[in-house]
């Protein structure tokens, strides 16, 4: 019962900072855990951060902890993904995905949105 669309992408230096959001339709994205993807070019996807239907839970991806976070609001029916210290390596599109009611990282999810590109450059 949501549909997903991801914004907030663009071209940065490297060293910068973007902040992407999640945003969905409807009133109930509060009871949905919502995780960010990222495809690099040439790449397979790859987990970037995950928060928990409540929020009271988080967790991400080796190569972005300590420099994304992942936070939502409820009010706005949103997730974002604050994106700081990036790096060319960080250059991919990034994708929400959703499911209900998960407050554990699932293995895989029945709604997507259809990504934001983000592009760094040195």
């Amino acid at each position: 019962q949501v549909q997903l669309v991801e914004s907030g992408g663009g071209l940065v230096q490297a060293g910068g900072s973007l902040r992407l959001a999640c945003a969905a339709s409807g009133r109930t994205f509060s009871t949905y855990a919502v995780g960010w993807f990222r495809r690099a070019p040439g790449k397979e996807r790859v987990f970037v951060a995950f928060i928990s239907w409540n929020g009271g839970g988080t967790d991400y991806g080796d190569s972005v902890k300590g420099r994304f976070t992942v936070s939502r609001d409820n009010a706005k029916n949103t997730v974002d993904l604050q994106l700081n210290s990036l790096e060319p390596e960080d250059t991919a599109v990034y994708y929400c995905a959703a499911d209900r009611f998960r407050s554990v990282k699932p293995g895989s999810w029945p709604y997507w949105g259809p990504g934001t590109q983000v592009t760094v450059s040195s």
